[in-house]
């Protein structure tokens, strides 16, 4: 389940969490797949969109969801890309609206 995620102009930080017997690896996988289906649906633009790999950090289970939500939301303003993340459209999480 995606929890939280932001588009940064070069790449993409997502919070999710894994259900059932998914792995960590497949879902990134299915991510991508379906964001290179849709990119390709409305692009010409043929070029590889992402990296062969990705980088992962696992929460503890004592670590706050919202909290590593609030992270990754804020990207964009750690970067100077937006005052606050609310100024920055490429976003979402599951607590907002």
């Amino acid at each position: 389940m995606l929890l939280a995620w932001v588009l940064m102009p070069d790449h993409w930080h997502g919070l999710i969490r894994l259900e059932g017997d998914e792995t960590l690896s497949r879902a990134v996988a299915r991510a991508k797949a379906a964001a290179t289906r849709a990119w390709r649906e409305r692009s010409t633009d043929i070029r590889r969109l992402w990296s062969a790999g990705f980088h992962d950090r696992a929460l503890r289970r004592d670590a706050s969801l919202v909290d590593a939500a609030r992270y990754v939301v804020l990207n964009p303003v750690r970067a100077g890309l937006a005052s606050t993340c609310a100024g920055y459209p490429y976003w979402d999480a599951v607590w907002v609206g």
